[in-house]
């Protein structure tokens, strides 16, 4: 008997020995089973957070993706304005060309208009030179239709001067037929 004493005793101490080992068993276990839900609960935390991280980075994915095309728009927008500008500068390019070559007529013009005035002017002067000779001339065309006037009027008093005389001449050299008639009469008279 006393060897199953021996044995009892011998298997309660390993039963001690085992209660106590699953003791401490059970202490670490506990002691797991606390940091298991310590850390179950610091998982969900990093669960949740990475859900808001997730949610927070498909937000700013969306947020990206909005400024990714608002950043296209606005290049297509600056590229636009680029290719807008380059035609505005050859535009200006153009116009500063027309410019230069309106420019550079209307000097042409100008000079050919200080031309123009000084051939007016030397024709002006020509003209005012011309008004005064037609003047001159009017004043002595008026002069000589006055004497000639009066030289008609004495071509009619001389020409009826004349036509009296002629009458005059006649008369006398009827009057000298007449008295050579008379002459030749007196000497055939004379004569028989």
């Amino acid at each position: 008997m006393q060897s199953m004493k021996v044995e009892t005793d011998e298997l309660y101490k390993k039963i001690a020995e085992f209660e106590a080992a699953t003791n401490e068993a059970n202490g670490f276990s506990d002691k797991y089973d606390a940091d298991i839900r310590d850390t179950g609960k610091k998982v969900q935390k990093f669960e949740s957070n990475l859900e808001e991280t997730i949610e927070k980075l498909q937000a700013s994915a969306s947020k990206m993706d909005e400024a990714e095309t608002e950043f296209k728009d606005k290049e297509e927008d600056v590229n636009a304005q680029s290719r807008r500008v380059l035609l505005l500068e050859e535009e200006s390019r153009i116009s500063v060309e027309k410019l230069a070559n309106t420019i550079l007529k209307l000097a042409l013009m100008s000079k050919d208009a200080d031309n123009i005035v000084k051939s007016c002017r030397h024709w002006e002067s020509k003209t005012m030179n011309n008004e005064v000779e037609i003047e001159e001339l009017d004043i002595n065309m008026r002069e000589a239709k006055r004497i000639g006037s009066d030289n008609e009027m004495k071509y009619d008093n001389l020409a009826r001067s004349l036509s009296m005389m002629e009458d005059e001449l006649k008369r006398a050299d009827e009057r000298v037929r007449n008295a050579e008639a008379r002459v030749s009469v007196i000497e055939d008279e004379l004569q028989a």
